[in-house]
């Protein structure tokens, strides 16, 4: 089924999307040390994505193949140590 793309920015922890949606894809900017971002279904909810940054600065892109991944709650992420998040879900 083909959907909107929408887009959202975070750039300290809580929910980026509420409501059932799949996530299509992250671009991030590390903050010059080693961090972290966890993607929850929901505030609490079960971890569906961890992504672990390295020590540097950078802006990074990630792609999730195929229909994405489902959250149905919605999309929370949880930054340690990362400038930015930007997601797209649809």
């Amino acid at each position: 089924m083909q959907t909107d793309v929408k887009s959202a920015v975070a750039t300290a922890t809580g929910v980026m999307y509420a409501g059932r949606t799949r996530l299509k894809g992250v671009t991030l900017t590390t903050a010059g040390v080693a961090g972290s971002m966890v993607f929850r279904d929901g505030a609490g909810g079960t971890v569906m994505l961890t992504v672990n940054t390295p020590a540097v600065s950078s802006l990074d892109d990630m792609f999730i193949p195929g229909d994405g991944i489902l959250f149905s709650v919605g999309i929370h992420v949880t930054i340690s140590n990362v400038a930015s998040v930007s997601i797209f879900y649809g």
